[in-house]
């Protein structure tokens, strides 16, 4: 029998908020001291551990709640290492009657916490988990014949239909934690970059933690939320939310944006529905990653196991630079590496480029992500790549190919996108600013722009490189 002061551990992962937390209200409401602590655990992350981007706003994001938890009287313990050690060990040392903890949905997780679990509930210790990160849990969705979802329309149908989430509750008022001082300091796990330091464009870009999450919920809503069915599409103003890594993070719950989203002015227009079938894409991508575990390494098609991917490395290179000679893919590539995201229209096209002009495999371009972005999460991440790649559940057709240069005319008319990431072609007209080499002499040196010496040719011709993936397609079209 345990008594009354033995206290429970709140483990925080990607879920590093105090309100709207299921797991933190069920460890408050056990009326226990508690023990916050975050782990960070690369040893059973292996691949997938966080790349450089994402472990910098995870240090600014555990700065942020280390300061909330200190603020009601408690320390967030922060150890680097396995979770199926130090969390038990913990469990031991303190003589804890309980761990409390929101679920996770990597593979390496689940396997990881069903350890945990196990040797837990083995030394009497109660284990619980609960769900802080989806609107539905996958095992709660399914089609009318019981199987998982594979495309996205009648799943997002069925959220609508009968998933939609609770209303969102507040920081328990009850919080009460135990005096414990062991654990690492957080400049020594070395998150941020410092020789050299490249955070510089994250740094000016974005405000991780819980607060900062809603700060930027409540803009959205205020001076986006009216227009985003169209401005969504155009990368040059501020048309979405940004609200990736802090959902990624758990710094603001997709209840709270979701009842955010519906109880606002808009909320019942065609852009609250359309944003909010955003979130529901992220809920369909966990749901692929949870049944088909393999998805982020594996063709969800095993046909695209056919295909033959001719690209080079130093195409490869060109495009990690922003230096294809494609203005509209080197600027995506260019706001990238300088503040960690991309808008989502280009995170299309620079994949569909690399992918179906380069013919480089679409793992490659997932692992850049993973490493250069601040939201990189696996399951939305394998399932945006095997989306444009084609070989994906709900997958675009592969004939679907991305013309750069007509999306960049479509979607930045005036080329201020490409002007505010391709500095050195700031001064072309906007009728040859996504494809500079069909300007004339004079207009090119108008502009201060020698091609192949500012600003390279195109590595690639389009219009060849689409007939070439198309009958690489037609190759693979029937393979089993």
């Amino acid at each position: 029998m345990s008594d009354a002061t033995q206290p429970a551990i709140i483990w925080f992962r990607n879920d590093l908020r105090l309100s709207d937390n299921p797991a933190l209200r069920a460890a408050a409401a056990s009326e226990r001291p508690l023990i916050a602590i975050y782990v960070l655990d690369d040893d059973n992350a292996g691949d997938w551990k966080m790349g450089g981007a994402s472990r910098w706003w995870l240090h600014h994001s555990l700065e942020s709640l280390a300061a909330s938890v200190k603020e009601r009287g408690g320390k967030l313990v922060l150890q680097r290492g396995k979770a199926n050690d130090i969390i038990p060990a913990l469990a031991t040392e303190t003589g804890a009657a309980a761990v409390y903890w929101n679920r996770a949905y990597e593979p390496w997780a689940i396997a990881r916490d069903k350890k945990i679990k196990a040797t837990l509930t083995g030394a009497g210790i109660e284990a619980r988990s609960v769900n802080g990160a989806l609107i539905v849990e996958p095992w709660e969705i399914s089609t009318k014949q019981g199987k998982p979802y594979k495309v996205f329309t009648p799943f997002w149908k069925s959220i609508k239909a009968g998933h939609t989430p609770a209303d969102p509750v507040g920081v328990p008022e009850n919080l009460r934690f135990s005096n414990v001082t062991a654990g690492d300091a957080l400049k020594d796990w070395a998150l941020l970059p410092t020789k050299p330091d490249w955070a510089g464009g994250l740094r000016a870009t974005w405000t991780p933690g819980e607060a900062a999450a809603h700060g930027r919920l409540g803009a959205f809503i205020q001076n986006g939320l009216a227009d985003y069915d169209t401005a969504r599409d155009k990368p040059a103003i501020t048309g979405t939310s940004g609200l990736s890594a802090h959902l990624h993070f758990g710094e603001i719950s997709p209840r709270q944006v979701w009842h955010a989203i519906k109880h606002s002015e808009h909320g019942e227009s065609e852009d609250a529905d359309s944003y909010l079938s955003e979130i529901a894409w992220r809920e369909f991508s966990y749901n692929l990653l949870y049944h088909f575990p393999e998805f982020p390494e594996d063709n969800f098609q095993p046909r695209f196991d056919h295909f033959e991917w001719t690209g080079t490395n130093a195409e490869f290179e060109a495009w990690t630079k922003g230096q294809t000679g494609y203005p509209i893919v080197d600027a995506g590539m260019r706001q990238l590496y300088q503040t960690g995201w991309m808008h989502n229209r280009v995170r299309m096209i620079v994949a569909s480029f690399l992918v179906k002009d380069l013919f480089i495999h679409w793992r490659r371009g997932e692992d850049w992500f993973w490493d250069t972005l601040v939201d990189a999460d696996l399951a939305s991440n394998a399932a945006g790549w095997q989306w444009v790649a084609g070989s994906g559940a709900d997958a675009a057709p592969y004939f679907r190919i991305f013309n750069p240069v007509s999306q960049g005319e479509k979607f930045d008319p005036d080329g201020d996108y490409v002007r505010k990431y391709v500095p050195e072609l700031a001064n072309l007209p906007k009728r040859a600013i996504h494809a500079p080499w069909t300007a004339d002499r004079a207009t090119l040196a108008r502009a201060g722009v020698t091609l192949g010496k500012d600003y390279p040719q195109p590595i690639v011709e389009h219009a060849e490189a689409r007939k070439k993936a198309l009958a690489a397609f037609e190759k693979i079209k029937d393979a089993a």
